[in-house]
């Protein structure tokens, strides 16, 4: 059974959804995409956003509301630790 999530709007997605899928480009989001949220104003710093290739943007926040702008973490598999900024 997949682990589903409801986004903002209402719309829900199956992480499953995600599988397979590729990674395009991982890049600083941009001014238009913080204006979408609401974080263009509030916000002069970045975050990472993980394009991938069917559009879908994966981009952090600093809270489960999108109140603003987020950090995205990593380990990477020989245990180095990677803060995105």
């Amino acid at each position: 059974m997949g682990e589903s999530h409801t986004l903002i709007g209402g719309v829900t997605i199956d992480v499953k959804d995600l599988k397979g899928k590729k990674v395009k480009i991982i890049r600083p989001m941009t001014d238009k995409e913080k204006k979408a949220e609401g974080w263009a104003e509030n916000y002069h710093g970045t975050t990472t956003v993980i394009e991938l290739e069917d559009g879908t943007l994966l981009y952090p926040s600093c809270d489960e509301e999108g109140n603003g702008l987020g950090v995205l973490f990593c380990t990477t598999s020989d245990g180095k630790q990677i803060a995105f900024c």
